[in-house]
């Protein structure tokens, strides 16, 4: 089967509801199936496709021109941590575009996105409607898809997304530890935030931190080691409260956080120190809501893109975010302590929570983000000074 996009080998993205949408392959080329999500961010291929958030799922770009700008190296800094990438390897299971360009001109290129593709066995699907379908994609909801090719028979995909769980597909397994770098520092302290809490001062060392991998990205241990943080990553389900640490992180991460109980319980557990600082980004603003007594929904077709607005509760500030997400808290259920600290200006749902005493707090959103927009980074120097 040969893999040339000359070749307009044709190929086929079919939806559980029997919609087809016709195109040729510039990926590898084997049939997969996944749940089938849109993004509206006009930059970040590299980093959104090794998202592990995206574990499972089938990458609908709605920017036209995809690949212009081809691939970065894969390198890793000292620390192991991948340079340009948001995790080792593509975690989407595939891309779908409307057009990719063949010829890619960047300073930092080193392969063309097809190259990667084939080389990652990821398939790629250029020439399709991408407006019309995620025109489908909004007035339906997420749905499953399949991707087959040539003459290969028309099944609808049978798969499911939600019960699975992608969380142990896509955390470390064993425990690792990065040490913080003092050289870089960090910003100081945004007081405008109106997000207070009391802070300590116990001493000059290097604050530890356990990470929840939930199938975290490079970029947010990097914004924690910058800030002179040491960094215990832990498996998802592991329970590190016996660990000696100063604060809580619980990281992003793909699929259904109803399957993720065991970290809820291992959160729980850590909550019974009401002095201990907790951060959660994305699946982990969903795992604190459930450790706090909250329920989660899920979206009827999710938040992707760099630039959804969120406002800071209780402020006039609205924030451009990027997001990666498909399910959310319902403020509904928040517990008297709780309550939200964002809101999404779109539609209403929640972007965070809050502890209304205790240092515990969270965003849905990605103040980490890569391609950007970094203007919520502050959360980091908010966490990090409570430590």
């Amino acid at each position: 089967m040969s893999n040339i996009i000359g070749d307009e080998k044709k190929v086929k993205l079919i939806l559980s509801d029997g919609s087809v949408f016709h195109g040729r392959s510039f990926g590898y080329e084997k049939p997969v199936a996944g749940e089938v999500v849109f993004n509206t961010a006009m930059t970040g291929y590299p980093e959104s496709l090794t998202d592990p958030s995206y574990a499972g799922q089938l990458m609908v770009l709605t920017y036209p021109l995809v690949g212009n700008y081809g691939v970065p190296p894969f390198t890793t800094e000292p620390n192991g941590l991948a340079t340009f990438m948001e995790s080792e390897k593509i975690h989407a299971e595939a891309i779908i575009v409307s057009d990719y360009s063949e010829e890619y001109s960047h300073w930092n290129a080193a392969e063309s996105l097809a190259d990667w593709l084939k080389r990652e066995q990821v398939p790629g699907i250029t020439g399709i409607d991408t407006r019309e379908l995620t025109k489908v994609l909004r007035e339906q909801g997420v749905m499953m898809g399949r991707i087959v090719f040539g003459n290969e028979p028309d099944h609808l995909p049978e798969s499911s997304y939600a019960g699975i769980n992608y969380v142990d597909k896509v955390s470390c397994k064993e425990i690792i530890h990065y040490a913080g770098n003092k050289k870089n520092g960090y910003s100081k302290d945004t007081p405008s935030t109106q997000l207070k809490f009391q802070l300590s001062n116990s001493g000059s060392r290097s604050k530890k931190v356990v990470l929840v991998d939930c199938g975290v990205k490079t970029n947010i241990i990097r914004c924690l080691l910058k800030r002179n943080v040491e960094v215990i990553r832990v498996p998802w389900d592991y329970d590190f409260n016996e660990l000696e640490f100063d604060g809580l992180f619980i990281s992003n991460g793909p699929g259904d956080p109803d399957t993720c109980d065991a970290a809820v319980q291992n959160i729980r557990k850590a909550m019974q120190n009401p002095k201990l600082p907790v951060f959660g980004i994305c699946m982990g603003n969903q795992l604190l809501a459930k450790a706090g007594g909250a329920k989660i929904y899920k979206l009827k077709y999710g938040h992707r893109s760099h630039n959804q607005p969120v406002r800071m509760v209780g402020t006039e500030r609205c924030f451009i975010t990027s997001q990666n997400h498909g399910y959310a808290v319902d403020n509904n259920t928040l517990g008297t302590d709780w309550e939200p600290l964002f809101i999404n200006m779109n539609d209403g749902s929640n972007e965070g929570i809050r502890h209304k005493t205790n240092p515990w707090f969270s965003a849905q959103f990605h103040p980490e983000a890569a391609s950007g927009p970094t203007d919520t980074e502050f959360l980091f120097d908010k966490f990090v000074n409570l430590l």
